[in-house]
């Protein structure tokens, strides 16, 4: 296991064919249970430490169906189908025998193809020339280093900044850690449900399901090394209790590693 509070709190132990263990961490503690994307990374974790695993993810699809606890947790994690150059998973995660956490993931072995980024990264000053904003809201939040540009939640805006739903900061794990495949998807979920940049005061809120979009193969992270990562996260439209959220993180050097979208509850 690594030293890093973030390998802590996604380490599993093998205790049978597709079965594992592991324990909350009270460093990413959030409203109700665990931080949704360390949650989401730890079932990743699974097949990604798994002997059958065939490539890198691709896809994660990541069902919030409870509260997890406070404590140890098991993750199923089955390998469904394997050809030859891709392979589907289904990932659970519970406790005391009830599901709290489901997954659905797609792994392949990449070749070289044509290639287009169609979506460049917004104009941001460099994330050096931006100061490091200390959150308390909850754990989890002391376990990054956002440096944000523009959309701080549950902050009063200036006024020549407009009404809206989107944030745009640089972050990256605190303290510096190598980017991988189990970090990026944490990352993909740090941003704030949007109802909070439309309100003044908190507003009980979650994430329900969540997909990533993985557009980086493993040496695109291994060039990032604990660099920063620009992210930017909107809502289309928050209506009757729910809203979507479209986020995307790109390298330093503009390279588009991760697309994200949620459906998040708000009161």
């Amino acid at each position: 296991m690594g030293s890093h509070v973030f390998d802590q709190a996604i380490a599993l132990t093998a205790v049978s064919p597709n079965l594992y263990k592991g324990a909350t961490s009270e460093a990413f503690a959030n409203m109700v249970g665990p931080f949704g994307g360390v949650t989401a990374a730890i079932l990743l974790n699974a097949a990604l430490q798994h002997p059958e695993r065939l490539g890198d993810p691709v896809s994660l699809t990541v069902n919030f169906a409870g509260p997890v606890a406070d404590g140890e947790f098991e993750v199923e994690a089955t390998p469904l189908r394997t050809n030859r150059s891709t392979q589907h998973w289904l990932l659970l995660q519970k406790q005391n025998g009830e599901l709290v956490t489901s997954a659905t993931a797609f792994f392949a072995t990449r070749r070289e193809t044509q290639s287009a980024q169609q979506l460049s990264a917004p104009v941001a000053p460099a994330a050096t020339t931006l100061q490091r904003l200390d959150i308390n809201i909850r754990n989890w939040f002391k376990q990054y280093d956002f440096r944000f540009v523009h959309g701080i939640p549950l902050q009063p805006r200036l006024a020549s900044q407009p009404h809206d739903t989107e944030t745009l900061l640089w972050v990256r794990d605190y303290p510096e850690r190598q980017l991988d495949f189990a970090s990026l998807t944490a990352l993909g979920d740090v941003f704030a449900p949007r109802i909070f940049m439309l309100r003044d005061s908190f507003t009980p809120a979650g994430t329900v399901s969540m997909t990533h979009y993985f557009h980086a193969v493993g040496e695109e992270l291994s060039n990032v090394g604990s660099g920063f990562l620009l992210g930017r996260a909107l809502a289309s439209r928050l209506h009757n209790n729910y809203a979507d959220q479209i986020a995307h993180l790109w390298s330093e050097d503009g390279v588009l590693l991760l697309s994200s979208t949620q459906s998040v509850y708000f009161k």
